[in-house]
């Protein structure tokens, strides 16, 4: 296990050796997060690299990483522990044919070896050799209700589990949260949390990330691409494509081998950038033109 970042720089650096580019602010939450062992709470529009930012810290510090995926209907039982009843009536039926005691039987059925650990009980195990980076993402997408169940292990990081007693960590997990905004988190949550608001970032920072991700890139294209993405969120769409669509974008203009952009190799690729085929149509042909001229014109500026 790698030691914790010794101040805001070192975390820059070391987010930085690991392929993710951040700005000042964000770094300066990551380091207090882990400074002051509070979950951290990212959200943001898709593909700005929240998600990112948990595996990226699990590397970093070399510790595993637990995700749980958050989905509507997502309970206790998907999220953090359930009892294994198929066994446990297997058990009660061997039990009885052996003529087992009673009472003894039913103390052993609500046992750890009947207890199955989900992502959160995994992470505060007191059997895991380190602490692990656990990633709650896109918390959003889960019932409100769910939420509540996320309050014990957001304060003390411990779970209390009816049968058996209080499962806490020995020490705290570093806990990342995710979220879409595609409705507001309960205040409860947030306020346990450290927040940080990951937004698009500007051309120069995407400049940076892309000649992180994708070294091999020819400049002239990396230029470009960022320019026209740029301009292209400026545009009113369903879904605004982020970070992970501009680094994908350039590896499928570079196996189409292109060098700079042209209005017929953009048109083709749109997929790659946008979702929706609402948005695809509304920048298709005319929009297509008009920012790739601006892209032309902003790269003969002189300065």
């Amino acid at each position: 296990m790698t030691a914790l970042p010794a101040n805001i720089d070192d975390t820059l650096a070391r987010l930085l050796q690991h392929d993710y580019v951040a700005e000042r602010t964000l770094a300066t939450t990551v380091f207090l997060a882990l400074k002051l062992q509070r979950p951290l709470f990212l959200e943001g529009e898709p593909g700005t690299g929240k998600t990112e930012i948990a595996k990226t810290l699990a590397a970093m510090l070399g510790r595993p990483l637990i995700r749980l995926q958050c989905y509507e209907g997502l309970d206790l039982a998907g999220a953090a522990y359930e009892w294994n009843y198929p066994r446990q009536m297997m058990e009660i039926r061997l039990a009885e044919a052996g003529g087992a005691d009673r009472e003894q039987l039913g103390r052993d059925l609500f046992s750890d070896r009947f207890l199955i650990r989900r992502a959160l009980l995994q992470a505060i195990a007191p059997d895991q050799p380190q602490p692990p980076v656990l990633l709650i993402d896109e918390l959003d997408r889960a019932d409100e209700p769910f939420e509540a169940f996320l309050l014990e292990v957001l304060s003390d990081f411990q779970i209390t589990i009816p049968e058996l007693g209080t499962v806490k960590a020995p020490a705290p997990p570093i806990v990342v949260l995710t979220s879409n905004r595609t409705r507001e988190i309960h205040d409860a949550v947030k306020r346990r949390c450290l927040y940080h608001w990951v937004g698009f970032p500007d051309a120069q920072r995407e400049a940076r990330i892309l000649a992180q991700r994708v070294p091999g890139a020819p400049e002239r294209l990396s230029a470009e691409i960022v320019a026209f993405i740029q301009g292209l969120r400026e545009i009113e769409l369903y879904k605004l494509p982020g970070v992970a669509e501009t680094i994908e974008w350039t590896r499928a203009l570079m196996t189409l081998d292109a060098v700079a952009l042209d209005p017929q190799t953009v048109s083709q690729t749109l997929g790659v950038l946008l979702k929706y085929q609402d948005d695809i149509a509304k920048v298709q042909g005319g929009e297509v033109a008009r920012l790739l001229q601006q892209v032309r014109d902003a790269a003969a500026a002189p300065g």
